[in-house]
């Protein structure tokens, strides 16, 4: 509104922030000492992937006053659904204001010439009945608001580890192993991948990451990890460490893939959440004194949550069609119910250890602002509605039917989405609509596909 003062909507007390003389001085000072002669304004879309804008950076007061201007219907990865409708706004929709966060900023090691911000986005100030207000359908904005409610209303900080991994394919990267036996853990083929785990590593250092370990898995497959932080921090640097990848693989003339499941019979592409749930300094996942494996009660309850809405959540955490081939190849460590266990690698949830829960059903393309987002919600509504998850698997009379049955395909993961208000609810109202959007397109883009597989077994078979 005209009259509204200066500080009151978000998107002017974000340019507040981003004017704190001290703040910008010193982003100045490592523009200037890095010799950044541009800088990437980026944002995250509703697929996970890096957009935004180069700008060279003696415009940097500029930007980080007016950011930077985008059409809406990027979050919506600028597609089409099968009518020829944009998804995320008509041609005429208005843009989106992106304005960088100062303590985003990073240098890029592959070219010192050029730095870049992560951005939160803003309805355009100009628009009179929402102008300056948080755009609904940002995800990385929306994690952000979504933890601070959280612990405003719990007292708790989701804290997350990431597994991310990727099949690297390319001369020299072939993995010779018996038919029998798997690759996995050999230095050997550490040694074959050595050019790429070691840049990855050295990028992802030098972007803020704290690389921790790396194996390799299966062909192809590299697993490099960074230790855990705040959920958004996590989220970031996922994003962060996809890019890296994509570099690494283009300067050594190799290919680099998130794809879930890259191939029948091999280990799919996961990336496991590891959480864990702080008050102050305290895990509270964790009854003190106890040095056994365990889980306490607040635990339970948090877990409970997960899994009452892991069917709900998995049109999140595994958002393509092929995530799903992933839990239908059988004997590969992916779970095939919605269940826990200690320290049981075939579960849905593993107690990997005293404090932390491992969640295996996200996969190497999930968006960690929608699945962190996610987890948010259900912990929420597990601790507020003190949800049992039952015995471990192994401890209990087995029977297993508490919780609903993992969806087999992302059209009935759809379907368990728009059932489950607690997981959209994670979500803005915009963004579950566009993502629930987005997807039922995909699916049926995929329904309406002849594939390979029936080409081979139907094009030359007799009836």
């Amino acid at each position: 509104m005209a009259d509204r003062p200066a500080s009151a909507t978000a998107l002017d007390r974000h340019r507040e922030l981003n004017t704190d003389q001290d703040a910008v001085d010193a982003v100045r000072k490592r523009i200037a000492d890095a010799g950044v002669e541009y800088v990437y304004y980026q944002s995250v879309t509703l697929g996970g992937r890096a957009v935004g804008k180069v700008v060279p950076a003696v415009h940097l007061l500029r930007n980080l006053e007016r950011g930077v201007q985008l059409h809406r219907s990027v979050v919506a990865d600028i597609q089409t659904d099968r009518n020829g409708n944009l998804l995320g706004g008509g041609a005429r929709a208005a843009e989106f204001t992106a304005l960088p966060d100062l303590d985003t900023f990073a240098v890029l090691p592959w070219d010192t010439s050029v730095g870049r911000f992560y951005c939160r986005l803003y309805e355009p100030a100009h628009r009179p009945e929402c102008g300056g207000q948080p755009y609904a359908a940002d995800v990385r904005g929306n994690l952000i608001r979504r933890h601070r409610e959280f612990t405003a209303r719990t007292g708790l900080v989701l804290r997350s580890g990431c597994e991310p991994e990727t099949t690297w394919t390319g001369p020299g990267l072939e993995a010779a192993h018996r038919p029998d036996a798997s690759p996995a853990y050999r230095v050997e083929m550490l040694e074959r991948n050595r050019p790429i785990f070691q840049r990855v590593m050295t990028y992802g250092r030098a972007l803020g990451l704290d690389m921790i370990e790396g194996d390799y898995e299966d062909p192809g497959q590299l697993e490099l990890n960074w230790m855990y932080d705040r959920a958004e921090l996590t989220a970031d640097r996922l994003i962060t460490f996809r890019q890296i990848c994509r570099q690494v693989a283009r300067e050594l003339g190799v290919k680099a893939s998130f794809m879930p499941k890259p191939a029948t019979g091999v280990m799919g592409n996961g990336c496991h959440h590891n959480i864990s749930l702080w008050r102050g300094e305290r895990n509270v996942l964790v009854e003190p004194g106890r040095s056994e494996l365990h889980l306490s009660e607040e635990g339970r309850h948090a877990l409970g949550g997960i899994l009452a809405h892991a069917a709900g959540a998995m049109a999140v955490m595994g958002s393509t069609v092929n995530s799903y081939k992933r839990f239908w190849d059988t004997g590969l460590f992916a779970p095939e119910k919605i269940d826990w266990g200690m320290d049981d690698k075939t579960c849905t949830v593993r107690l990997s250890a005293n404090g932390r829960l491992e969640l295996k059903l996200p996969d190497a393309m999930v968006n960690p602002y929608l699945s962190h987002a996610v987890l948010l919600a259900v912990i929420c509504d597990g601790l507020e509605n003190r949800i049992d998850p039952g015995p471990p698997q192994g401890a209990g009379d087995g029977s297993w039917d508490r919780f609903p049955a993992l969806p087999g395909t992302l059209g009935e993961a759809l379907t368990a989405f728009g059932a489950d208000a607690v997981v959209r609810g994670g979500l803005t109202e915009e963004v579950a609509a566009l993502h629930h959007a987005c997807k039922a397109d995909e699916w049926a883009r995929f329904c309406a596909a002849v594939t390979d597989w029936e080409h081979r077994t139907y094009a030359e078979d007799t009836p």
